[in-house]
């Protein structure tokens, strides 16, 4: 069996989780980790690593790049440009710009002969699908998302990106009235700021100025301006004491009634001691499936709703009915 040739573009949390998915899959081959550090300085002697400036030499000798980066400044650069010349997939999770994001990429893909799959994770992604598959069969009710508790890659990523910011991170806390209104199926009316709270732990560069920093955070627009935000400044001891793991988690509801006014309450949830490492997991599979769109012809731009779930599988089509059906 001919092996998927994948490479993975940064060294982030979420890069060092595909690296670790791609320990668990068999039909994938690594061809090189990309990078903008200086390659000798990551300590990485079991594969080959790689300046991201170098990257279009490896343009027909890799099937698809997992992109790694953040959804603040990265992925809107990177995913355009690397599609010239690469099959990609991205874990763009800014909600109110995935519309323009994949217009930009569906353009690119078909202009370049290649295929994007975007916003790829567990939200955007799994609890997309969720989502969907509530709808269509409860039309007549509504959608609830609640995130955490845990640490949000692409908030906490936002957060670093601001001058003055040494490390930071943030959880996302769900406000457990809200959910419990939902659960009884109460349907309320939850505005964004009804629904969590955001805390945010930051240790600050010498000099830096808290009090602007802490309003460019809570001012900060599709991450923090929706929401009620907690800021704490912290040590670089502390946060390495407390802050270092990454869990997350979430609930999608749908909450429904039938024509005759019978209940519906549907809920997919998810518990992850490592969000980066599940989200990881996530775009290895859909990565198989990107493979074998571009394979069946496909270009442009796709996202989850577009692939069909056997594509993401390594059983065959009769072992999928015979054990999953």
């Amino acid at each position: 069996m001919d092996k998927i040739k994948v490479g993975v573009v940064g060294y982030g949390n979420l890069g060092k989780g595909v690296l670790c998915a791609l320990k668990q899959v068999q039909d994938f081959e690594l061809v090189a980790l990309f990078t903008r550090r200086e390659p000798d300085k990551l300590g990485l002697t079991d594969i080959k690593v790689e300046n991201i400036l170098n990257i279009k030499s490896y343009k027909n000798k890799i099937d698809i790049l997992i992109l790694c980066g953040g959804s603040a400044t990265d992925l809107p650069k990177q995913s355009p440009e690397l599609l010239k010349d690469f099959c990609i997939i991205d874990s763009f999770d800014t909600h109110a710009n995935i519309p323009e994001h994949y217009e930009t990429l569906d353009e690119i893909g078909k202009k370049s002969d290649t295929l994007a799959l975007l916003s790829v994770g567990w939200d955007p992604g799994l609890f997309s699908m969720a989502r969907i598959l509530f709808n269509s069969i409860a039309p007549n009710g509504k959608d609830y998302t609640f995130w955490g508790k845990g640490v949000s890659q692409g908030h906490s990523d936002a957060i670093r990106r601001i001058s003055g910011v040494k490390n930071a991170v943030q959880y996302t806390i769900p406000k457990d009235e809200a959910i419990e209104n939902v659960r009884n199926g109460c349907m309320p009316d939850l505005k964004t700021k009804d629904k969590h709270l955001r805390e945010c732990f930051v240790v600050l560069d010498t000099n830096a100025n808290a009090d602007l920093i802490e309003q460019e955070i809570k001012q900060m627009p599709n991450y923090f301006a929706e929401y009620e935000t907690i800021v704490h400044f912290i040590s670089d001891e502390e946060f390495k004491e407390k802050h270092s793991a990454m869990p997350h988690g979430g609930f999608v509801f749908r909450s429904a009634k039938s024509a005759n006014n019978n209940n519906f309450l549907m809920e997919f949830s998810l518990k992850l001691d490592s969000n980066p490492e599940f989200t990881a997991s996530v775009m290895v599979a859909y990565a198989r499936a990107v493979y074998r769109l571009f394979k069946q012809g496909k270009r442009g731009a796709v996202t989850v709703f577009d692939i069909p779930l056997k594509l993401l599988s390594t059983l065959s089509e009769d072992e999928q009915r015979k054990q999953l059906l």
